[in-house]
């Protein structure tokens, strides 16, 4: 079959080539996939993969083949899947990694989820957002946008932080309350971080929290150390926490979430880029160096007719 595999000498170490059918073992389901979504970490990490990896992990498209134990949907059933090795014509998951896209959702849109959506939604629930502030940086981004989107709907007083102005369009429409270059004019504290930028930024937001509250560090698209100054992660009063964040287990309940919010008009699957999946080269350059707001889909069976913007 064809898939997107790692290669050291292509852009964005990616080229469309050949792998092997996939194998799938008992809770397992084949795919036949019709998109898939690129997340800019997965982009940078291709190059550490050994040379030839089907690589990613958001995909949509329709069931071909069910779980031999009977669990999960049937062949033929429209599914949002994440797992690795997504990136290719079929795919094996977990039936507990994938979830039912309603009626009138755009496979396309679905398959702009998972990874973005389901990081967003698990680090906002870490804590209770309702009438709280919640700041998220690096808020253009895939994860960003969905952050923002989840958090009003959480009910939160929500600022987004951008790196420039260009940066800043459509947030507030999502659903921030205010919009910030850096945090300039954040002013008073906040009780969730969702830090996708890392570095000094990190550092920088660190004193912003109110006591008690808590940074949730789901990116580093800096790529700069973050270094803090002696004693200053020392306070008196409520601890203020640091946390990382990478629970991928059982998403597809969290999916259906996600997709429920998709279907009644709630959540806004932010597509920046879309064509076909022989242009990797294109959309993953355009994803490291920033030109996207929110993510990047390809076609793996393109549309009639379409054409990336």
């Amino acid at each position: 079959m064809r898939a997107l595999v790692t290669d050291p000498g292509a852009p964005g170490a990616l080229r469309l080539g050949t792998a092997p059918e996939p194998e799938p073992g008992p809770g397992r389901l084949v795919l036949d996939v019709h998109h898939v979504s690129l997340n800019r970490g997965e982009v940078i990490g291709a190059a550490g993969r050994p040379p030839g990896t089907v690589h990613g992990f958001d995909a949509a498209g329709t069931v071909r083949r069910a779980a031999t134990d009977g669990t999960g949907p049937a062949a033929g059933t429209r599914v949002a899947a994440f797992g690795e090795g997504a990136w290719a014509q079929r795919m094996a998951v977990d039936v507990t990694a994938v979830a039912t896209v309603p009626d009138g959702v755009d496979l396309a849109a679905a398959a702009a989820l998972p990874m973005a959506g389901l990081t967003a939604l698990r680090a906002l629930r870490t804590r209770p957002i309702l009438g709280r502030r919640v700041l998220v940086t690096g808020a253009a981004g895939g994860v960003g946008r969905y952050a923002v989107q989840l958090a009003a709907l959480g009910g939160a007083h929500v600022i987004a932080s951008v790196g420039s102005p260009a940066r800043a369009a459509g947030l507030t429409g999502l659903g921030a309350a205010q919009v910030v270059i850096g945090l300039e004019g954040v002013g008073e504290p906040v009780d969730l971080i969702l830090d996708n930028v890392g570095g000094p930024q990190l550092a920088a937001a660190w004193p912003l929290l109110a006591p008690g509250g808590d940074i949730q560090a789901i990116g580093w698209a800096s790529g700069e150390p973050a270094v803090l100054a002696p004693y200053s992660l020392f306070a008196l009063g409520p601890a203020r926490t640091m946390s990382t964040f990478g629970d991928v287990s059982e998403p597809g309940p969290d999916l259906a979430t996600l997709l429920a919010f998709v279907a009644s008009g709630r959540l806004s699957p932010e597509v920046g880029w879309r064509g076909p999946w022989d242009r990797i080269g294109e959309a993953a350059t355009a994803l490291l160096d920033r030109r996207l707001a929110g993510k990047a889909v390809l076609d793996v069976t393109p549309a009639p007719g379409r054409t990336a913007p």
